[in-house]
């Protein structure tokens, strides 16, 4: 094998590789073995069909066999030899083969940038804390108990309100025809809460017990049952029983239909649940401070494949967000040349933050665990309550959804082990200042950095996956040309 290495301009490489004929032979040569030892020819024993053969039949698909395997493994020895870092993929290109002549491909490639990292012990940060005033606490136990409402029975006879409960009878009818699935007998419906079509409980508020009323409906035009979409519809409903709810009082009992043992255990619990949402938030405002720290101290040259890679996916949901109707207020109106420009620097950001903090959680050998990953799956199946099995098993069935989950993990490591070494502050703050938005909360207006804006994508700061993608470009194997197989087991 001849390398000879054709450009070096910033990050990308390109060689120029030769791989001798008699190399190339040689191999063809063992595979054709191969074959006729593994093949079952008629009027052949196994192993003893002629060499002329097996090249007649077998050679144009052993061939293009040898081809693959010798530029996948050329173009490895090229890279691991030169301790080279490929950013994607490089890309090949058959310059020239024959059968019986040397073999030539060109190698493109980006490579990853030598990144220096700086003293992060002298990055100063300021942590934001928050505790749970008594009054959120007291407003939450006041969610609780409305939560347990009980509808009773109005003591005084009136008409239903909207946010009572009515016991109902009814059948639905099209064209004066009841339809089936229609029907319904001592149904208890909350007024408001629009868990019919649309105007069905609106009619009914005004209504006493005992009275019936035709009500006069239009089920939507994308209703599931294509039969009843867009039709005008009646329904015969008879109001048996007007109910009001009653907040459940706060006391013990209460804390027991949570599960807990008294009232003094629901107020714990809750100022935890309030203070964990203002940990997460003092997490995800100090995380920003971070990175826009790492971004101002960090400044080299990126791939321009993932740099293009990510524009393409913040450009995507930009588009959408504009056919959707909701693109951030103050793109509306800017020129698509001002929002390209600002959108690259966002995207230029990410992707250098990504392989910064990809390259800190290398060289500190920074590794996502199984125990990470199956605590990571358990809090993804929480959030299916009764469909727990299901989402177990498509993680464990599904790589791609196990890589989608190690990502994010990694980069949370990573920041982890970041913070321990800047030098941190923290700053007890109302909870008001906490969950402002810092830009919002700026005493003057001023434009944001294209660095710190949040794009329509709804992309974190720094996407750590941009990092995922580059290291796994280092141990794939190079794009593949076409692939023939030689069919050995005819």
């Amino acid at each position: 094998m001849q390398v000879t290495e054709t450009k070096t301009e910033g990050l990308k490489r390109a060689f120029s590789i030769v791989v001798p004929a008699a190399q190339i032979e040689e191999k063809v040569t063992a595979r054709l073995v191969e074959v006729g030892h593994n093949a079952s020819i008629p009027g052949f024993r196994p192993g003893k069909v002629p060499m002329s053969f097996l090249s007649k039949r077998y050679r144009p698909a052993v061939m293009g066999e040898v081809m693959e395997a010798m530029i996948n493994e050329c173009t490895a020895k090229t890279v691991s030899e030169r301790k080279l870092r490929p950013a994607v993929q490089p890309k090949i290109e058959i310059v020239s083969f024959d059968d019986g002549k040397d073999l030539e491909f060109s190698v493109e490639m980006e490579v990853l940038p030598e990144i220096a990292i700086a003293d992060l012990s002298k990055i100063s940060l300021e942590r934001l804390k928050a505790s749970a005033p008594e009054e959120d606490v007291e407003k939450a136990l006041a969610n609780v108990a409305q939560h347990h409402a009980h509808a009773h029975p109005v003591v005084v006879e009136r008409a239903a309100a909207n946010g009572d409960a009515v016991t109902i009878d009814f059948v639905g009818k099209l064209d004066g025809t009841p339809f089936p699935g229609g029907e319904g007998k001592d149904f208890d419906l909350e007024l408001g809460s629009g868990m019919f079509i649309p105007g069905f409980e609106e009619q009914l508020v005004g209504v006493k017990a005992g009275d019936a009323v035709e009500v006069k409906v239009t089920f939507p035009a994308d209703y599931h049952a294509k039969d009843l979409a867009g039709k005008e519809t009646t329904f015969d409903v008879t109001l048996k029983a007007v109910k009001e709810f009653h907040e459940h009082p706060v006391n013990d009992e209460l804390a027991q239909h949570e599960g807990l043992k008294d009232l003094d255990e629901l107020r714990k619990a809750l100022r935890s649940r309030i203070e964990e949402e203002f940990a997460q938030a003092s997490r995800q405002r100090l995380k920003r401070v971070l990175l826009d720290a790492l971004d101002e101290t960090h400044k080299f040259e990126v791939p321009s494949a993932l740099l293009e890679g990510e524009f393409a996916a913040i450009w995507k949901s930009l588009e959408e967000a504009k056919a959707n109707g909701t693109l951030d207020p103050s793109d509306v109106d800017k020129s698509e040349e001002a929002l390209k420009e600002e959108y690259q620097a966002i995207a230029e950001r990410r992707v250098r933050l990504g392989l910064l903090l990809a390259e800190i959680g290398r060289i500190n050998n920074i590794q996502v665990s199984k125990e990470d990953l199956q605590r990571a799956v358990f809090q993804q199946a929480r959030q299916f309550p009764g469909q727990e099995r299901q989402v177990f098993e498509y993680f464990t069935k599904n790589q791609q959804a196990m890589e989608q989950l190690q990502a994010p993990l990694f980069e949370e490591k990573t920041v982890d082990f970041v913070l321990e070494l800047v030098q941190l502050t923290d700053r007890e703050v109302s909870p008001q200042e906490l969950m402002a938005d810092p830009d919002e909360a700026e005493e003057a207006p001023k434009k944001k950095a294209p660095a710190k804006k949040k794009p329509a994508a709804k992309a974190k700061a720094a996407e750590e996956p941009e990092a995922e993608k580059a290291e796994k470009a280092e141990k794939a194997p190079a794009k593949k040309p076409a692939k023939k197989k030689a069919k050995a087991e005819e």
